[in-house]
This record gives C-alpha cells, structure tokens and sequence, in this order.
C-alpha cells in the first residue's frame, strides 16, 4: 500500500465485508489522489494534522495530536538538526504507529536506491565498515526493521560513570564485523547490538510510575536527574536512558550523529510533540470501526484516560472490546457474517489474553528476582499489565528468551556473544551464556539481566511489523507461535486466531 493507499483488493474486501459507510469513506479519501505520503522526509515542512488516518495490512492506524495541529517547517523532531540528514521522523514514521515497519524500510530503499538518510552507514547498515551502496549491506534492517546500537564496554551509566560488571563477554560470532573488525568490540571498548525502533506515542502510559520500587529487582526506583521524581523505567530497551531528555539526548548523537547537543529549547519543543501524540489501530478491514457498539478501541480512549492503572486491581486490560462479547440480536443483524465473527473474536481473545494460564519458566524478571517461584502460573496479563496499553505497570526488563539461546532461533546473521558469569551464575542458563543481545546487563552490568528486554508497548501493533526488540516475529501470528513453543502453553487453533485478532485491532 504505497503512499497511504489501500490496494485494490484491500478495496474490494472492504465493499465485500460491508463495512459502514464512513468506513468506506475513509478507504476512498486514503486511495485519492491527495492521499498523505506515508513516508515522512526531514525538512519537508509538512503540517501535521490534529487526526492522522493511514492504511495498513489490518485496516487503518489513527495518530491524534492533542492541540494539533502542528507546523513541522523549523521543529526540532522533523528537521535534520544532524549531520546525516536524519530526523527524529525518520525511524518514527505517523504509518508506521510513530515507528518504522520493515516493510517501509524496504518501500524507502527502492524508492530511493539506498540513497535515504534512513540508510546512513552509523547504524541504518550492518556495520559502517561494509560497502554501503549493496543492499546485503544493509539486510538487517530491510528484512527486521533493525537498527545498529553501539554500547560502550565496559558497561557505563546514562552520566558516563563506569560500572565494573559482573560478567565477561566474548565475541563467538561476527558476521556484519562490527564486533571484530579494527576499532569494533569489547576489546576496542564498545559492543555492537541490533534493536527495533520503539514507537514514540502514547507516551504518558511507558513514562507512569505504578509502583515505588522496582520488583523484578528488590530495589528503589532510581530517580530522574532533572526533577527527582521515580523513573518508569519503561522508555527504552535496556533500560539506559531513564527520562526523554536523556532519551533524545542518546539519540541525537547516536542515530542524528548530531555535533554538540540539543539545546533546552530543542528538547522542550520535541518533549512537548512527543507528549501530546497518541497512536492505535482505529478501524479494521474485518471488524469495521473499533469504537462502535460498545467497543472503545482507536486513540481517543489513550488520549482522554489516566496512565499506570493496574489492571489486576481496577478496569481489565483489554476492556476496551468487552462489549462485543455482548452484542446484541439487533446489533447483531446490522453486521455482516464475517463483520460478527470477527468482533466476537476479538472479545473472547482479551478473554485469553487475561485468563487462559500457562507455566512460565526460566524467565529472569519474572521467575527470578521476584519471588514467584518457578515455574509460575498466569497468563499474558501477568507482564503486559497496564490498563489500555499492554506494557508493565512495574519496570518492564524481562527475559523471554527471545535473544538468548537455546530459546531464541537459530539466526546466523546476527552476532553471537557468550557470557560468563564472574560471581554468581545466572539463576535459569548458568554460568555461560550464548546470546545475540545481553539487553539490561549492558546497562546494569549484571551477569543476572543478560537477555532481560524492556517490554514493548502494544498500541498499534498492527502498523509496525515485524516484533520483539529484535524482529524475531514477522507477523502476529508469530508472535503467539513464539509463546507456545517458548512456554508450551497448548493454545487451540481459535486461540490463537483469537488472540492475533486482538492485537490487529490495538
């Protein structure tokens, strides 16, 4: 669906499943001629509208801007305010959920020859090093969305205080040499890892604090530099930059290469746009509208409710669709077959995703530090906790496994490194580890986080394939077949479908 633009057969689906009318609308005014691009550049001095609508495989993702809109022309998050010609936009696309698809990646690439700022040598390649005209140069990031992240070694903290870890690592495998090669790896003093962009919207949820304490780990919440109040924890990956300034300040240097830094000014304007955007899947090509009879799903309910809520102990997770688990013989009949059928399995797949238990074992984070024994019984809620978002009302590093052997898949395209633990072994692999990505223990210098990922916000997931920090699952669908095999839940077939039906619709 180049530039915002629903396919034909898309089209015909839509007419086929008898969505309302202004559903069809809205496909009609997508697949004009003054469609939005769906690629943002920097410097293009675009207005960016209060609603935003762009199609996807799963429908439509809508992107509200509190107070928009918002003149681009000058601001800090969309113009190249570094040294290669990136943006903040350029890896935070409005189609893309305010991330960036694989299949986007790709769409740039041959729109351009490779020539986008997106596929800047620091890290839109494999390695600077590689011959950065060849698309194989570039194959990590067009197949899984992944972009390179250079950590320093040994491990220092987001104000550049060394920490001495508690484990060794060694390179066993470098396939892109920007672990190895001159200058690159531990011995050099920095460590090459590979990480999906994570959306920048909805904010207000990934930076609320449930809870004083962090209790994966039995400590305090560290607290912000700037106003001394607790950090979430749940801004990035490893957990290394605790509040949005030092977020954008990581990221301007690293992924902008900008020289200097962000001045007040600039910091406040891309806070401030970054604060007011919300972003989810608002209509679906088989369920229609996502907040109609009853149902509350699209971005307004993310805009208008308050952050951190547990959903254990107040509204349910993935309430939002608890209507359509009622629909009425009236309503009923104003739907098509497949309209029915689709809404309904929504509402029985927020029934899964909350009650359908399984045994979760040997996952740091969960099983260890915290004390709930391994193996523990409980359902997805158990991590992905926070009322209308998904993600943890605690600090959400976990290890899932996704980027650690022998649970992670067998990809030979990605470094291999192995830890040994100094002191204690790790409580579930022991004291040698293999992984692609030590996650947390980059930035704890813990032998006990290797593998622990901060978990993902799950808001429109439909618009940002493929998924994990690591692009592990292309579709959703692999996404829950990565579950079963990983805990050997025993979902049925419906379950499954079920619960891949409820992530297209978030």
């Amino acid at each position: 669906m180049p530039n915002g633009r629903p396919s034909s057969a898309l089209r015909r689906r839509l007419l086929l499943l008898g969505l309302p009318a202004a559903v069809l609308a809205g496909a009609a005014a997508q697949s004009g001629a003054d469609a939005p691009d769906r690629w943002w550049s920097p410097g293009e001095g675009r207005v960016f509208p209060a609603t935003l609508d762009y199609a996807n495989d799963h429908g439509t993702i809508r992107t509200l801007v509190v107070d928009g809109p918002i003149e681009t022309k000058g601001h800090p998050f969309f113009e190249p305010i570094g040294t290669n010609g990136r943006a903040c936009v350029t890896c935070h696309q409005p189609a893309d959920g305010m991330s960036l698809s694989a299949r986007t990646a790709r769409e740039r690439w041959d729109a351009t020859g490779g020539k986008d700022p997106l596929f800047a040598a620091i890290d839109g390649s494999n390695c600077p090093t590689l011959p950065q005209g060849e698309r194989a140069s570039h194959s990590l990031l067009l197949e899984r969305g992944l972009l390179r992240i250079e950590r320093p070694w040994p491990v220092r903290s987001f104000n550049g205080k060394p920490v001495k870890p508690d484990f060794r690592i060694e390179v066993v495998r470098d396939p892109n040499g920007c672990n190895s090669g001159p200058g690159r790896g531990p011995e050099a003093g920095n460590i090459s890892v590979y990480r999906r962009p994570r959306p920048v919207a909805n904010l207000k949820y990934l930076l609320a604090v449930g809870f004083p304490f962090d209790p994966k780990q039995g400590y305090a919440l560290p607290l912000d530099p700037d106003d001394g109040k607790p950090q979430s924890g749940n801004l990035m990956a490893d957990n290394r930059a605790g509040n949005l300034r030092l977020q954008m300040e990581d990221a301007a240097a690293s992924h902008l290469q900008l020289m200097g830094k962000l001045t007040p000014q600039q910091i406040d304007r891309i806070r401030d746009f970054e604060l007011r955007i919300y972003a989810a899947q608002q209509e679906s090509v088989q369920g229609g509208a996502l907040d109609t009879l009853g149902a509350e799903g699209g971005p307004v309910k993310l805009r208008d409710s308050q952050p951190g809520a547990l959903g254990s102990i107040g509204t349910p997770v993935w309430s939002e669709f608890a209507a359509w688990d009622r629909i009425s013989p009236a309503d009923a009949a104003r739907l098509t077959p497949e309209q029915l059928a689709f809404r309904q399995s929504v509402a029985r797949g927020a029934r899964v995703f909350r009650d359908r238990t399984f045994l979760i074992f040997d996952s740091a984070g969960i099983n260890s530090r915290m004390g709930f024994g391994n193996p523990v019984r409980n359902s997805c809620v158990f991590c992905h906790n926070m009322t209308q978002m998904g993600n943890d009302v605690a600090p959400g590093q976990v290890d899932l496994g996704t980027t650690t052997l022998p649970f992670a898949d067998p990809w030979d395209d990605l470094p291999l490194f192995r830890v040994t633990c100094l002191g204690e072994p790790h409580p579930h692999y022991g004291r040698v580890i293999l992984t692609y990505d030590p996650g947390f223990a980059l930035t704890s210098g813990k032998c006990a986080d290797v593998g622990k990922i901060t978990l993902q916000s799950m808001r429109g997931l439909a618009a940002r394939a493929p998924y994990f920090s690591n692009g592990l699952a292309k579709d959703l669908r692999a996404v829950v077949d990565y579950y079963e095999r990983r805990y050997n839940i025993g979902y049925t077939e419906q379950e499954k479908q079920d619960l891949v039906n409820l992530m297209s619709v978030l």
